[in-house]
């Protein structure tokens, strides 16, 4: 009823059941696509279901002639319901409806109508499923959508490791009873504390990583030790090295955004874009580690050993660390070089991998790095110092018809220019700069292999850029579709190369 202050409406309040629906009846009238949907979610449930519809779409009738579902051919009749502990009205008939809620109420049979909150006795919540762990949202009725838009909020934040917990707990429900008995309120507590320890540990992690008997071997440890032993052996934290991509934060993968809503420590490097670290949990601690390239020297914030130490410091006092780190952490990007130091430390770690600059940078300047009858090969590599070039194949990287995507080479770009046609690659391969790629303010200098340190000069390109050498760079112009466009791009080569 309107409350006379505001106006707003206050709903009576639906009482949260799960039911047990093995070999039980459910009567689902209607024939389509949404009493199909319904008829699929109860048959999940172990339901005996009935379909009252003169016809079925050609999945129900499929089921139908398999025997998994009986069909009631014909126009709704009461008797229908006779058998029934539920029923769903799925049509669109606003009177057959009417008659199902009816004939229901009369049999205290529980009666959901699609879409019709006043007819309805029972509402069916949206779900989150991880295995026998399922999360129910319910709007009670009155606003579906947001039930929805939860649902896929909660979709983002549970992974399937949950579900493997579920299923872990159960299988050893007994064994935790009997470790922590609860006869009186002092009992329930220390199961509860117990409990919490257990959880605390390290079985999540080690089921996120499929490490199922690990797991298993994990928890016989958890459940045989006392107080003091759970607590030191939840204390260890653990580090996810995860790839935060070119800068776009829709692009981060799901099970990164995940690990950033769980931390309580981010160590970034300094071009993560902020738009990511927002998306991480408001109270974690962020601590900026990351090298500054510029004029072909490099400023540290911290030196590679020193970020090896505090990964280790934060993790070693039950902190939960996520190294985040741009592009791919396994591209051009020390990844296993931190990962070595924590094994040698005994920390527990996990990857994430993140969408590279390479892919990304060239997929948001319209570029295939590779493409039938124009390149079928490609070669990442890093331009970071002289050192670096030096020890470079250089005449396997001067070949024709082959992508050379260059990491980290804009303050060597004249010596790139220079090798590359020292050692045969054509005057006039199209390249391609990308400058904050997949960003906001992304730019893109295009032109020909000769022109390359000249035209990123004359636009005064900057770190951090993406190199694109081949024929494929000249597909910048014609495909173009994020952000400016391409500056300077000669359309010939791109009708030769086709």
């Amino acid at each position: 009823m309107p409350t006379p202050a505001t106006g707003d409406i206050r709903p009576y309040r639906l009482y949260p059941l799960f039911a047990d629906l093995r070999g039980r009846t459910v009567l689902v009238v209607g024939g389509g696509a949404v009493a199909r949907r319904k008829v699929e979610a109860l048959l999940e449930a172990g339901a005996r279901v009935v379909v009252g519809a003169p016809r079925l779409d050609p999945a129900l009738a499929e089921w139908a002639a398999q025997r998994r579902i009986e069909h009631c051919a014909g126009e709704f009749v009461p008797e229908w319901l006779d058998e029934a502990w539920l029923a769903i009205a799925a049509t669109d008939d606003a009177a057959a409806n009417h008659a199902i809620a009816d004939a229901a109420e009369r049999r205290y049979v529980w009666v959901n109508v699609v879409d019709d909150v006043e007819l309805s006795r029972f509402q069916v919540p949206a779900r989150v499923e991880r295995g026998p762990l399922q999360i129910a949202i319910s709007s009670g009725g009155g606003a579906p959508m947001l039930a929805r838009l939860i649902r896929e909020r909660l979709e983002a934040q549970f992974d399937e490791s949950y579900g493997a917990l579920a299923q872990l707990l159960t299988r050893h429900r007994e064994r935790i009873r009997a470790r922590w008995p609860a006869q009186d309120g002092h009992d329930l507590a220390e199961r509860r504390r117990g409990f919490a320890r257990l959880l605390a540990g390290p079985l999540q992690s080690l089921l996120r990583k499929r490490q199922h008997i690990a797991a298993e071997h994990a928890f016989d440890k958890l459940l045989g030790a006392d107080a003091a032993q759970e607590t030191a052996a939840a204390t260890l934290g653990s580090v996810a090295l995860v790839g935060a991509g070119p800068g776009d934060p829709g692009l981060l993968t799901l099970r990164a955004l995940r690990l950033l809503n769980e931390a309580d420590v981010i160590l970034h490097d300094r071009l993560v874009d902020p738009g990511i670290l927002q998306l991480a949990r408001r109270d974690a601690e962020r601590i900026e580690v990351g090298k500054r390239a510029g004029d072909g020297t490099q400023h540290h914030h911290a030196t590679q050993e020193r970020i090896h130490a505090l990964l280790i410091e934060h993790a070693r006092a039950g902190r939960r660390v996520v190294r985040l780190k741009g592009g791919d952490p396994f591209v051009f990007g020390r990844g296993g070089e931190e990962l070595e130091a924590l094994r040698d430390a005994g920390v527990p770690f996990e990857v994430v991998p993140g969408i590279t600059a390479a892919t990304a940078c060239a997929a948001y300047a319209g570029i295939p790095l590779t493409h039938r009858g124009v390149a079928q090969s490609l070669r990442l590599v890093t331009a970071q110092c002289q050192s670096s070039l030096d020890a470079l194949d250089w005449a396997a990287l001067a070949q024709a018809r082959e992508t050379l995507a260059v990491y980290m080479g804009v303050a060597m770009l004249d010596t790139l220019q220079a090798r590359l046609l020292a050692h045969g690659r054509a005057a006039d391969t199209p390249f391609a700069l990308i400058e904050n790629g997949s960003r906001p303010d992304q730019r893109v200098v295009t032109g020909p292999l000769s022109q390359l340190a000249e035209r990123a000069q004359a636009h005064g390109a900057r770190a951090p850029a993406l190199l694109v050498v081949g024929e494929v760079a000249a597909f910048a112009d014609r495909l173009h579709w994020y952000g400016a466009p391409p500056l300077d791009m000669p359309r010939p080569a791109l009708e030769a190369a086709a």
